[in-house]
């Protein structure tokens, strides 16, 4: 069974898209969960509709507390055996779902798959035809706690992950450098992409961080600091 987690806030705009994009590879027995965090424009009322039209779709009022605190809530609510990680602004390829569990089954002792994306504009023009090569994205606990390149659009997870990265500190950086690192060093990268990453005035998450080198240098004591954590307190 295939659970696909998604955390939306104000996404109206593009949600319909990537909602019907991700439906179309799921088999019936598999569930779309969408934790919104109280959007204020017709995002909810937008994902009431598409619940009523498929009852695979599962659909939750999220703690209200960022984006971190969402994917968490929608992480902790998911029961598949294979966890996959969705924005509420992208397009799925074809075939995404189909190919990453390929190597799953191929790669038993594989963890997590990140898989490359297309970046695009607003109207899915592409920008940058791979995300791997644009932020040289590579595997290994070490690289990627001095410059992170795991992203959680391209992400997904056995089940067997979720003790190691539950509930995920509201003090780290980001949702998805906590689960990759947490994944390590049994990270798999797939070099095809197989999501269309949107880039838009409204993304919750840049492409390029603004942030000071000072605020970055907190961000990995943070990460460190729960990281070692974590696992003292699942050992």
């Amino acid at each position: 069974m295939i659970s696909v987690c998604m955390a939306t806030y104000n996404g109206a705009a593009y949600l319909q898209e990537q909602v019907t994009s991700i439906l179309k590879q799921l088999a019936k027995d598999d569930e779309l969960i969408i934790s919104d965090d109280g959007s204020t424009d017709e995002t909810y009322s937008i994902l009431q509709t598409l619940k009523e039209q498929d009852a695979r779709i599962k659909l939750f009022k999220g703690p209200g507390k960022g984006v971190i605190a969402n994917f968490s809530f929608a992480i902790s609510q998911a029961s598949g055996d294979y966890l996959f990680l969705a924005d509420q602004d992208d397009v799925w390829l074809p075939d995404k779902v189909a190919k990453m569990l390929a190597l799953f089954k191929a790669n038993p002792k594989c963890l997590l798959i990140l898989s490359d994306l297309m970046i695009v504009n607003q109207d899915l023009q592409v920008v940058f035809p791979s995300y791997f090569t644009h932020k040289q994205v590579r595997t290994g606990f070490y690289a990627n706690i001095l410059r992170n390149t795991y992203i959680g659009a391209g992400m997904a997870f056995r089940r067997a992950l979720l003790p190691r990265i539950l509930p995920i500190p509201e003090n780290v950086p980001m949702h998805d450098m906590w689960i990759g690192l947490l994944a390590e060093p049994n990270v798999q990268l797939f070099a095809e992409p197989l999501t269309l990453y949107r880039r838009h005035e409204q993304n919750a998450s840049e492409l390029h961080t603004k942030a000071s080198r000072l605020q970055q240098l907190k961000w990995r004591l943070s990460l460190t600091y729960y990281l070692i954590l974590r696992k003292l307190l699942k050992k």
